[in-house]
């Protein structure tokens, strides 16, 4: 598998981005909100396979303190092959110099991101536009 890394949104087709998501599945996001997200992203990867769109991420970062990585998705076709892993190394690699590199996981893929250094968080908190479901979905704990 020939891939090809994009450090830019340069040239980025934002519904080809939108389908990704869809199908990884990683949610219904909008080309246009989508395109906003990666504008507001310090550090972002694209992974293209044959001019293809095949995996993403982006990192959320202030230069200093905290790097955020998040939105790390992968075709479907193309999980368990590396990519993912890739993608979270070149942003961590990117990240180098913050204080902390946070994330969170879909539920379940925890131990994926375990094995490359992170560790859970005792006190993380958040607000969700949609409390119940992100409780649903696991993100979030009623308590």
């Amino acid at each position: 598998m020939q891939l090809e890394w994009q450090y830019s949104q340069k040239d980025i087709v934002w519904e080809e981005l939108s389908e990704l998501y869809k199908v990884a599945p990683l949610g219904n996001k909008s080309p246009a909100d989508l395109e906003k997200a990666f504008s507001n992203s310090m550090y972002k990867c694209f992974v293209f396979e044959s001019g293809n769109l095949v995996g993403v991420g982006r990192a959320l970062a202030d230069g200093i303190d905290c790097s955020y990585i998040c939105d790390v998705a992968v075709l479907p076709r193309c999980q368990d092959s590396g990519i993912g892993k890739s993608i979270v190394f070149r942003l961590v690699e990117l990240s180098k110099g913050h204080k902390k590199i946070i994330l969170y996981s879909v539920p379940g893929k925890e131990s994926f991101y375990k094995k490359h250094g992170f560790k859970r968080m005792s006190t993380a908190m958040a607000i969700f536009e949609n409390q119940e479901q992100a409780i649903e979905w696991g993100l979030l704990n009623e308590t």
